[in-house]
C-alpha cells in the first residue's frame, strides 16, 4: 500500500502516521503538510526517517497531482480546526477545507486514488444538554460556525463527488480527539501545560457544556479499519462513549495534576459555543468489528497527562505565543 496522509504533521494525522510506521512497516507513507503554526516537523521526528515528507498546500492542484498520482489511497486529514481562529478569520477555512478538499477530489478522480476524508462532528451542530439523542450518519447538518461550516461543506462536496463521479470514498465523523502532540491552543493540552506552568485552568462560561472524547489512537484505529474494510460512499461515525462536561475534564485534570478539584478561573464564554456534543458508533463497532482501547476517559486522560509532562521540550515552543493570543481575547 502507497498511502497519502495529508495534514500529517498536525496532532491526529501525526499519530496516524505513527500507528502505520509502528504496526504497517510494509506502507510507504507520503505526507503532505503546509506547516503552519499547528503544523510541527517534531512531531514526525521520531519517524522522518521512514516517511517522505512533502511540504505543500492541499490546494495546490499541481502538487496534489503530482502525489496522488503515485499513491494508492489519501487519507486527508488536512484542516484549519480551531474554532477560536475561525471567529477571528474565516478566510483560512474556507482555503483549505473546502479548496484544498476539492483539489483533493479532483485528484483521486482523474487517477482512480481511494479517498477517506476525515470530519468532525462539530459539523452536526450541537444538542441540548438533556437530550437523550446522539449523533448518527443521518442526523442532518447544523453547523454553527466558520469552522463547522467549512467542514460540513467539504463533506457535502465529497458525497457529490462519490454520486456524480463514482469516486471510492468514505467519510468519517468524529467527536473530540485528546492525546499526545495536540497543539497547546487546544482544551486539554492548555490546562495540563498551563499546570505544568503553576497556571490554573480557565474554563469557558459554566462548564457545563459537554463533548464526546475519544483518545487519538482509538480514533486512527477506526480509521484504519474504515480505510480497509469500509463501504465507498458511507459515513462512519467515531466516538468512545466519553460523553463529559468541560467542568468535570478540568476537575479530573487537577486530579491528576495533585491539586485541588475547584482550583481553576472562569473566563467569559466562546461565542456560539455548543453545548453538548455525542456520538453513535454503532455502525463502525457493528460493521467493522472496531472497538476503542481507551474505555475509560479517567485513563486515557492520565496517560496524555502524562505525556505532556515527559514531553515538554515537544510544547514549550508554543506555549507563550499561545497565551498571548489567548490573553488578547481576555480568556
Amino acid at each position: 500500500m502507497r498511502l497519502l496522509v495529508t495534514g500529517g504533521a498536525g496532532f491526529i494525522g501525526a499519530n496516524f502516521v505513527h500507528l502505520l510506521v509502528r504496526e504497517y512497516p510494509e506502507t510507504a507513507v507520503v505526507v503532505l503538510d503546509k506547516f503552519t503554526y499547528a503544523g510541527d516537523r517534531a512531531s514526525l521526528a521520531p519517524v522522518a526517517d521512514r516517511v517522505e515528507i512533502v511540504e505543500g498546500d492541499v490546494a495546490d492542484a499541481a502538487l496534489v497531482d503530482s502525489l496522488v498520482a503515485r499513491v494508492d489511497a489519501v487519507v486527508h486529514f488536512a484542516a484549519e480546526s480551531h474554532n477560536d481562529n475561525s471567529l477571528a478569520d474565516p478566510y483560512p477555512f474556507v482555503h483549505t477545507n473546502l479548496v484544498g478538499t476539492y483539489t483533493l477530489l479532483e485528484a483521486v478522480r482523474r487517477h482512480g486514488v481511494r479517498y477517506h476524508h476525515i470530519s468532525t462532528d462539530e459539523v452536526y451542530g450541537d444538542l441540548e444538554l438533556d437530550d437523550p439523542a446522539k449523533f448518527t450518519p443521518t442526523t442532518p447538518y447544523n453547523p454553527s460556525s466558520p469552522y463547522s461550516a467549512t467542514k460540513a461543506g467539504s463533506d457535502l462536496l465529497v458525497r457529490a463527488w462519490v454520486r456524480s463521479f463514482g469516486v471510492e470514498a468514505t467519510i468519517s465523523n468524529c467527536s473530540n480527539n485528546y492525546g499526545p502532540f495536540q497543539h497547546v491552543e487546544k482544551f486539554i493540552p492548555r490546562q495540563v501545560t498551563g499546570l505544568v506552568d503553576g497556571v490554573r485552568p480557565k474554563l469557558y462560561g459554566s462548564g457545563e457544556n459537554v463533548r464526546d472524547w475519544i483518545h487519538v489512537e482509538d480514533h486512527n484505529r477506526a480509521v484504519l479499519a474504515i480505510l480497509e474494510r469500509g463501504r465507498s460512499g458511507e459515513t462512519y461515525l467515531i466516538g468512545a462513549d466519553g460523553e463529559t462536561s468541560n467542568l468535570d475534564v478540568v476537575r479530573t485534570i487537577l486530579e491528576l495534576m495533585g491539586r485541588e478539584a475547584d482550583d481553576f478561573e472562569h473566563v467569559a464564554d466562546r461565542p456560539g459555543h455548543d453545548l453538548r456534543y455525542a456520538i453513535d458508533a454503532s455502525l463502525l463497532r457493528d460493521e467493522l468489528g472496531w472497538t476503542p482501547r481507551f474505555t475509560s476517559f479517567r485513563d486515557g486522560l492520565a496517560d496524555t497527562v502524562e505525556w505532556y509532562r515527559a514531553n515538554e521540550a515537544w510544547w514549550r515552543p508554543h506555549k507563550a505565543a499561545t497565551e498571548a493570543k489567548y490573553a488578547q481575547l481576555g480568556r
